[in-house]
């Protein structure tokens, strides 16, 4: 794990290094239960020890879910909430553009900011996936990814909402993240209400009524001689 830092963010009383490790368990948490599913739930347990109750709290909630049914049924579970239920995904830019093209624009900027970074994503993996993103700002660029997860705020606050209101066994990790960000603004307050009421686009015409997220990567930082792979998770075992 890094040295801790005590520069204080702009949220709460939170430390950058609060923040990553929240980022980097809520990351964990949210990935499809497979085999290593027991060691993550410990180290993220562990980690917790080191974030203050409104972080800490809704994590272990979620890792006592996750260790209370076998394996093949949280699968089935998780397939059944994040897959099949269109104010479930984990697609940051689903909720803005669905399936439209205007999709792909949303993707690239994610790409971009990333390579900006010097981090080049694997074949299998999409850049706005919550998860990539989370890890990402756990363990390359936490200023990045906050950016990123701020222009797609309203489509958190529509997935913790979701969750939350059907009991999902991942609420509490939704829960962590929004607490990390910070609170909904009027327009993305509006914004939130049209995507409950209406779901994510399904055609070009009439896409969003508050538009295209903003964000933009900013100077490029120069790039290693190498891609980096994304670094494995930083939670201290021990």
């Amino acid at each position: 794990m890094r040295t801790l830092l005590r520069r204080r963010t702009a949220i709460g009383d939170l430390t950058d290094d609060q923040r990553r490790i929240t980022w980097q368990a809520a990351s964990l948490l949210l990935d499809y239960p497979d085999d290593d599913l027991v060691s993550r739930l410990d180290l993220v347990h562990r980690g917790s020890d080191a974030l203050p109750s409104v972080l800490a709290e809704p994590l272990r909630r979620t890792v006592a879910e996750l260790a209370s049914a076998p394996l093949s049924e949280l699968q089935a579970e998780y397939v059944e909430t994040f897959d099949r239920r269109r104010q479930h995904a984990l697609f940051l830019t689903y909720f803005t553009h669905g399936d439209t093209r205007r999709r792909g624009m949303a993707l690239l900027r994610f790409a971009e900011a990333y390579a900006a970074s010097g981090y080049v994503l694997t074949a299998a993996e999409l850049p706005d996936h919550l998860c990539v993103v989370l890890e990402y700002g756990a363990t390359v660029d936490a200023a990045v990814a906050h950016r990123l997860l701020c222009d797609h705020r309203a489509g958190l606050e529509v997935l913790r909402r979701a969750l939350v209101g059907e009991g999902a066994r991942w609420a509490g990790a939704l829960e962590a993240v929004c607490a990390t960000l910070p609170a909904l603004a009027g327009d993305e307050a509006a914004a939130v209400e049209a995507l409950i009421a209406a779901g994510p686009p399904e055609e070009e015409v009439g896409l969003t009524p508050y538009g295209t997220p903003g964000f933009d990567v900013g100077p490029a930082v120069p790039a290693p001689a190498a891609p980096v792979d994304l670094p494995m998770p930083g939670l201290r075992r021990g």
